[in-house]
């Protein structure tokens, strides 16, 4: 079949590696994409935010499946427009997508649905931003209530921070800190079928030791060796499928991939956040440890037939993921900066670890990457369990060079250790 990806980062240059290993499929298209999936999938300029100028490439490629993989698009009504054209897409509508483009719809959606997750208020003045922050107290959690790029979040123990991030939104959500580790559960569901797949972990924070601001995300681990084996059930039958079923009952099924972000807490699994597709960087080391041929899976989900999806099969190998930014990244990067050593990474550490990348571009020379956004590139790695895969993943950064680039030393350090 022929597929045609949506997006230009390293979750999308994550699912078109996985896509260009299906033997299933014949030819793979990405739009805009980057240097790095250009080397697996033929390129296509278009503004991804323009539904009709989507639909029209794929229809002009002749796509069996579209997959859209950036946020934005989804909200904006991208996979709607594909659809409208008679293309099966991996991609929620945009009203279903609204689980991610508004923190206080989902908070709506998960109170009908009773799904577990923090007390909260959405916010629009500065009278009730003053009464929330009050009634929770330290530590402060501050959501802008619309799409931010992963920045969006403020957690302080400093009300003057807290207090001035929720006045910079237009809407905000202020909720209760949710204490425990962190999980991300990512599900493929057709609107009734719920497939959840391998949970991960990821690194929010851009300093080692979780310090500094909040980013898109700095790496990420999986398997995960000290959740309860019974985790993934427990979230599908307490999250995932009532989330679902409620979004169906609303009228607004949501097709696509369903992203739970998770705190263990003390009390019990609460629900963080939910997004409408892929995350990253998560997306990487879950789909390095899948070997069930992807194209298949979201073309079921896309045509409604889950149901008869076999059950995953899945590698043993544990898979870390490394990210490299850009200067003064999460702030505004330095860009056109030359990346050295992919090559070395190729030669030295494939098949075991290989780059990935996000913010790329190829310069005018056609040989040369260049830097071109904040979070440049990951190097994700696998091994026999996550020592090894870690241990793989930093020797293959190690041989990259970025001037002023900055990635964190301590990915999946403390899982590999206990």
């Amino acid at each position: 079949m022929k597929v045609l990806v949506i997006g230009g980062g390293a979750r999308e240059h994550a699912l078109c590696r996985s896509l260009s290993l299906d033997p299933d499929v014949t030819a793979l298209h990405c739009a805009p994409g980057n240097a790095g999936i250009a080397e697996v999938a033929e390129l296509h300029a278009v503004d991804v935010m323009d539904g009709a100028a989507v639909a029209r490439l794929a229809t002009e490629l002749e796509a069996r499946l579209v997959v859209v993989g950036p946020e934005a698009p989804l909200v904006a009504g991208v996979a709607d427009a594909v659809r409208d054209a008679g293309i099966a897409c991996f991609g929620p509508s945009a009203e279903a997508a609204r689980l991610e483009g508004s923190k206080a719809f989902a908070k709506a959606v998960m109170a009908a649905a009773s799904v577990p997750t923090g007390r909260s208020y959405v916010c629009t003045t500065p009278e009730e931003i003053d009464k929330a922050l009050d009634a929770f107290g330290a530590p402060f959690v501050v959501k802008d209530d619309g799409l931010a790029a992963g920045k969006g979040v403020v957690v302080t123990d400093d009300l003057a921070t807290a207090r001035a991030h929720a006045l910079a939104c237009d809407r905000v959500v202020i909720e209760e800190f949710l204490d425990g580790p962190e999980v991300s559960l990512f599900a493929v569901t057709d609107g009734r079928t719920v497939l959840p797949l391998r949970p991960a972990q990821d690194f929010k924070r851009a300093l080692d030791g979780d310090e500094g601001p909040n980013t898109g995300g700095m790496g990420a681990y999986s398997p995960l060796p000290w959740a309860d084996p019974k985790l993934v059930d427990e979230v599908l039958e307490t999250v995932l499928q009532p989330t679902v079923d409620e979004l169906r009952r609303r009228g607004t099924p949501f097709s696509g991939l369903l992203y739970a972000g998770l705190a263990i807490t003390s009390r019990g699994v609460r629900v963080i956040e939910f997004n409408a597709r892929f995350g990253d960087p998560e997306t990487q080391v879950v789909l390095a440890r899948l070997r069930t041929p992807l194209a298949g899976v979201l073309l079921a989900a896309a045509e409604g037939r889950l149901a008869d999806q076999p059950a995953l099969v899945w590698r043993d190998d544990a898979a870390v993921t490394v990210v490299v930014a850009s200067h003064n990244y999460p702030g505004t990067p330095r860009t056109g900066d030359p990346i050295e050593g992919l090559a070395d990474v190729v030669a030295q550490d494939a098949p075991n670890a290989y780059v990935l990348h996000a913010g790329t571009r190829l310069a005018d020379d056609g040989g040369t990457v260049l830097s071109a956004g904040g979070r440049v590139l990951s190097v994700t790695a696998t091994g026999k369990d996550l020592a090894q895969a870690r241990k793989r993943a930093y020797a293959a950064v190690d041989r990259i060079r970025l001037d002023g680039s900055q990635h964190r030393t301590d990915i999946a350090r403390e899982a590999a250790e206990a």
